[in-house]
């Protein structure tokens, strides 16, 4: 009895240090970001699927804290992002209301990296779980994995490079299942001409893959709300 008392009291020792440990990485990853009050930066974004017309070359993005977000493609036409997901990690970071989950370690591009499980505490969070692996050493989001109500499931993978320090990256792989995903108003995904219905129903069930590659980025110099 004294022996099942003591592993049952070290089990949950352990959970609580996990569990800090959780939130003192999250922690250290949101210090990073939070020296990010707005930034414009400019884009290259292609369509990684085949079957798909890409359509959209260069792109420029506009944030602001804590979730104004602006994409203008070529020609000044807006895109509105869909159900408040933005492409990048202040929107997931953004929820305060959750709990963690530590689930191991994972290999992402030869890096080790934590995993942890986020989930939201309020019920009308589009967001059902968001999974992120963190490299430790850099206290960077090295890929998050999001499921939600409105737009199934999808993935980002983060390159970073000469803004690591405040948590921007270089480069970005959004990858999404087609059939599921709302996207935003401004992108459509064409399929081409010579498929058949059967085809394209087919197809619609595969995943699709954007990549986004930034430059010029403009830090902190202040973004009006009207910009929005």
């Amino acid at each position: 009895m004294r022996h099942s008392t003591f592993f049952f009291i070290l089990f949950f020792c352990l959970k609580a240090t996990s569990a800090q440990s959780n939130d003192d990485l999250l922690k250290k990853v949101k210090t990073k970001l939070e020296l990010v009050n707005d930034y414009i930066v400019d884009a290259k974004m292609r369509t990684n699927v085949a079957f798909i017309k890409a359509p959209i070359g260069s792109i420029k993005i506009y944030f602001k804290k804590p979730n104004l977000l602006k994409i203008v493609k070529e020609k000044g036409i807006s895109i509105l992002p869909k159900g408040g997901i933005n492409i990048n990690t202040f929107s997931i970071l953004g929820i305060t209301d959750y709990t963690t989950i530590d689930a191991g370690e994972s290999i992402i591009n030869g890096i080790k990296t934590k995993v942890i499980k986020l989930l939201p505490l309020n019920e009308n969070s589009d967001v059902v779980i968001s999974t992120l692996y963190i490299d430790e050493t850099t206290e960077l989001i090295k890929k998050t994995s999001i499921t939600t109500k409105e737009n199934g499931s999808f993935e980002m993978e983060f390159t970073y490079g000469t803004f690591a320090n405040i948590g921007l990256p270089d480069k970005m792989i959004f990858t999404f299942n087609v059939k599921d995903y709302k996207m935003p108003k401004g992108i459509t995904l064409d399929f081409e001409d010579n498929l058949t219905k059967e085809e394209k129903a087919k197809l619609k069930n595969k995943k699709g893959k954007i990549e986004f590659i930034y430059s010029n980025y403009i830090i902190n110099k202040g973004i009006a709300n009207n910009m929005f």
